[in-house]
């Protein structure tokens, strides 16, 4: 099979963009001086990294496993395994977890949202351990199934060993494994990120000095919403915070930052507040095509219509350094020839991303539109000009 490669000639809507020009030379933006031992900023909206620092190296994720915990107590919400009413018991192993507490005890039955504002928002260790003794019937059979979601979401170097993030030896993560995990928790359950957004909450009946989120950023910063801190002796403190703030031409655009082992709550939000503002300022983030628009559209042999449409069915949004935009084009890559049937959503081709002739990275494309198969006689005659062709 052979491939075609077409240029696509891009359009901006921001008037005046051609002259913000850089050449071609340019450096990609150096991130600042962090003091952690590893770090990682996505631009999510893009789906792209933007810095990092030791992504690969494995660290003790602290409550940051909670992260996890959540993902599968959503999961079973929306497939209505358990609801958000139900009372879950308190066992005695919840009630003696050590470290962060929500302070709730065996005489109790607690609705599974209040454990999930303990578990978020007081990352409650007795909390997390109802939830997943409520959702999984045991502790070791929910770590099970941690472990073999991580596996599903291609989080390649994370073993969990319990669903609180309390230090055991092998429990492990990175922050580019967390960066997928926190990324496919907003995607996968955009209605439950509200949680992580709570700056106060206590059960009642608990003690009132418990009740502040850890998240240091969520009072700092307006354009923070989510998502967990972490500590643990082992670990230092660590944090996944993201924001979203909204840009002329491009609507919200959300940030990730993962940071890993620094020294004190106080270091963990300055780091993490210093990536996401470098972040915005470093990178634009440029609209390439809006969600179902047909980024090629070439022509297609023994099907009903004549032409394929290839696009994607999230806006493209690629993250370039601040100025660059004028520089930025782009190339199709696609089978040749097209030959029908093809159903909607198919992945079909790649977008190459250039920053002058420097390739940047690829966006896959799918199918917009199904083509079906065309009737006998279209067939035929197209097989003859595919010959002559």
């Amino acid at each position: 099979m052979k491939f075609s490669v077409t240029s696509i000639t891009l359009r901006w809507a921001a008037a005046g963009l051609a002259a913000l020009a850089l050449s071609v030379q340019a450096q990609m933006p150096q991130p600042p001086e962090v003091a952690a031992k590893s770090y990682l900023l996505m631009d999510v909206t893009a789906n792209q990294v933007l810095a990092a620092k030791d992504p690969d190296l494995l660290v003790e994720p602290a409550s940051l496993t909670k992260l996890m915990t959540a993902y599968l107590v959503f999961d079973a919400l929306k497939s209505r395994k358990i609801d958000l009413k139900q009372n879950f018991s308190v066992s005695e192993r919840a009630w003696k977890m050590p470290g962060s507490r929500m302070f709730i005890d065996p005489k109790m039955r607690v609705p599974v949202e209040d454990l999930i504002k303990g578990m978020v928002v007081q990352s409650g260790n007795d909390a997390t351990v109802a939830l997943a003794e409520g959702v999984a019937g045991s502790v070791e059979n929910f770590v099970r199934l941690m472990n073999q979601q991580a596996q599903a979401l291609g989080m390649k170097n994370t073993q969990y060993l319990n669903p609180e993030g309390l230090t055991e030896p092998g429990h492990t993560t990175t922050a580019r494994d967390l960066g997928i995990l926190a990324s496919r928790l907003m995607r996968d359950f955009p209605d439950d990120m509200a949680y992580y957004a709570i700056k106060k909450y206590r059960y009642p009946g608990t003690p009132e000095a418990n009740d502040s989120n850890r998240n240091l950023l969520l009072f700092r910063d307006p354009s923070v919403d989510g998502l967990k801190t972490g500590h643990t002796q082992t670990a230092g403190y660590c944090q996944v915070a993201t924001a979203k703030r909204n840009f002329p031409n491009v609507g919200a655009r959300r940030l990730l930052v993962i940071v890993l082992g620094a020294d004190s709550e106080n270091a963990r939000a300055n780091e993490s507040q210093k990536l996401l503002n470098w972040g915005y300022t470093a990178f634009d983030a440029l609209k390439l095509f809006e969600a179902g628009t047909p980024v090629i559209s070439p022509a297609v042999w023994k099907g009903k219509k004549s032409v394929l449409k290839l696009g994607a069915i999230q806006p493209l949004v690629v993250a370039v350094p601040s100025g660059s935009a004028a520089q930025i084009k782009t190339q199709v890559t696609r089978p040749d020839p097209l030959v029908a049937p093809f159903v909607q959503g198919q992945p079909l081709g790649t977008l190459r991303v250039f920053r002058g002739d420097q390739a940047l990275f690829d966006v896959p494309l799918v199918v917009l539109e199904s083509v079906e198969q065309a009737g006998v006689l279209g067939r035929a005659w197209d097989a003859i000009r595919l010959w002559i062709k």
